[in-house]
């Protein structure tokens, strides 16, 4: 298993897609990116810790590799808007994925450049490519939150597979 760490926007759905790619052993929301330890959401949400709402994603490469899960991320958000997503702003919600080796820096920083240049978005990506730091998970409340409430996040795995 290998674990990849993305942030793009509100962890809720981010972790909901994530769930839903064959492939992935578990994907747990928190925090990533800051120089608190154990940050909790309304610190985070104060936009003075500097970590980002990410979802850490354990998956089983031999089922889906971590180029196809850099993919799925450009694809599932919108990654030309700094420091948002939708109605959420604040550098919390900022575009990153902070990558655990070189392989992943690699890849994540090839995979964000074709993205880039397909033409499918009329802005420049500024998704930022970091060395991850540790991870804190959220509050339980906030792990599998669509599971435990409701609701959903404009976009599914179904939507973005077939695109």
């Amino acid at each position: 298993m290998e674990k990849a760490l993305f942030g793009a926007g509100c962890f809720w759905g981010v972790e909901d897609f994530f769930r839903q790619v064959p492939g992935v052993a578990a994907a747990v929301s928190g925090y990533a990116g800051g120089v608190v330890d154990h940050p909790t959401y309304r610190q985070v949400c104060s936009d003075t810790t500097g970590h980002a709402e990410v979802v850490e994603v354990t998956f089983d490469p031999a089922r889906v590799t971590y180029a196809t899960m850099v993919d799925l991320f450009f694809k599932m958000h919108n990654p030309t808007t700094r420091n948002r997503q939708g109605p959420d702003v604040g550098s919390q919600y900022r575009s990153a994925i902070f990558t655990h080796d070189e392989a992943q820096a690699r890849i994540a920083t090839e995979r964000r450049d074709a993205a880039q240049s397909s033409g499918r978005f009329k802005s420049p990506i500024v998704t930022v490519i970091e060395p991850a730091r540790p991870f804190w998970p959220a509050e339980e409340h906030h792990q599998r939150y669509f599971e435990k409430h409701g609701g959903s996040c404009h976009v599914s795995y179904a939507d973005v597979a077939n695109s």
